[in-house]
């Protein structure tokens, strides 16, 4: 066991794009070694980038990085910049303890960023088409590429805004960046509601229960029952599955954001966990896998789907078995996504 007095030979760095720049080596007290190591541990290596972190959304992501002790910079970008300001300094004093750091940035900043979350974006009002929605957030995600840029080459986008699944074919065209660095949120949120929902019914742990809401993170989002499992058996062969009514759970799933929204306005906690998971993935390289929104080369589209994580964007994505009513719905998702997008070419 060392002393507290004894000596060590600390190398002091700090690591910047991956070039190493050397301070030298120095004898230190090993109590000085713990502290120095602690203020180290502090300087994050990456950076986030939350576009619209003024608002509900957006600060609820910052924040869940922060909490989730993910070692990054969160820069909080808003043209809203006195919005901006605020949640940056409110999320910076819960950081003292954790190893990430948070504060306002330009846009210009945040086009430099490991990751980038888009979360801007225009809220569909009440009896307006969906086509418009898309129309008036084109021209938001447009103006937010265009004032990001430069965007960083290796710059990972993420984004959150819905239509989540047409926003993100948009921000890919026009970012210019490659389609496995451009992902959204697609349904994990839902495939989270699913697996709370189904937990409550079998009593088994939702992280151990593999079930995912599918294709299209709106009205044509279905549930891959065929797919699901649970202890390496068919979730449907559950003794506790087989009097459900599945399209009771299916259309709970879908009337819950409805109702958080009746009662509070917006949801926000939920999906600022779940965005706040992937770009760690992003940042740690971890390959795990989950429904989010990418481009799958076999329906030529964007769409919610399985898909490994990791530094590199979307690393591999996954042929998921499908019943055939399940490939029906799917169909139509595809459908009613590559019509939307078919205008933004």
């Amino acid at each position: 066991m060392l002393h507290r007095s004894s000596s060590l030979i600390f190398y002091f760095y700090l690591s910047f794009e991956n070039n190493i720049l050397y301070l030298g080596k120095i004898h230190l007290p090993l109590i000085t070694y713990i502290t120095a190591h602690f203020i180290m541990s502090r300087i994050p290596r990456n950076s986030v980038a939350v576009i619209g972190g003024g608002g509900n959304v957006g600060a609820a992501i910052a924040f869940s990085l922060i909490a989730k002790s993910v070692p990054a910079e969160v820069l909080i970008v808003d043209v809203a910049e006195k919005a901006a300001k605020g949640q940056a300094l409110d999320i910076s004093d819960a950081s003292f303890m954790m190893p990430g750091t948070c504060r306002q940035a330009t846009f210009q900043e945040a086009g430099q960023s490991d990751v980038i979350i888009i979360t801007a974006g225009a809220r569909q009002q009440p009896g307006e088409p969906r086509s418009n929605l898309i129309d008036r957030n084109y021209k938001i995600i447009k103006s937010i590429m265009d004032s990001l840029k430069p965007i960083k080459s290796t710059a990972k986008i993420l984004v959150v805004s819905n239509p989540v699944d047409v926003l993100t074919d948009i921000a890919q065209k026009v970012s210019g960046l490659p389609r496995e660095q451009v992902i959204g949120s697609g349904t994990y949120l839902d495939s989270g509601r699913l697996r709370n929902a189904l937990s409550n019914i079998t009593g088994v742990s939702p992280t151990s229960i593999h079930a995912y809401m599918l294709g299209e993170h709106g009205d044509n989002q279905f549930t891959g029952w065929s797919s699901a499992r649970i202890g390496g058996r068919p979730l449907l062969e559950h003794p506790k599955m087989h009097d459900i009514e599945l399209d009771s759970i299916y259309t709970g799933i879908q009337r819950k954001a409805y109702e958080i929204i009746d009662a509070k306005g917006s949801t926000y906690y939920g999906i600022g966990i779940c965005a706040a998971t992937i770009a760690e993935a992003l940042l740690n390289n971890t390959s795990q896998v989950f429904p989010v929104t990418n481009y799958i080369e076999k329906y030529s589209c964007y769409m919610s789907w399985p898909a490994a994580i990791g530094s590199d964007g979307v690393e591999q994505s996954f042929d998921v078995k499908l019943n055939d009513e399940e490939t029906k719905k799917l169909e139509t998702a595809v459908h009613a996504i590559r019509e939307a997008c078919e205008k933004y070419k």
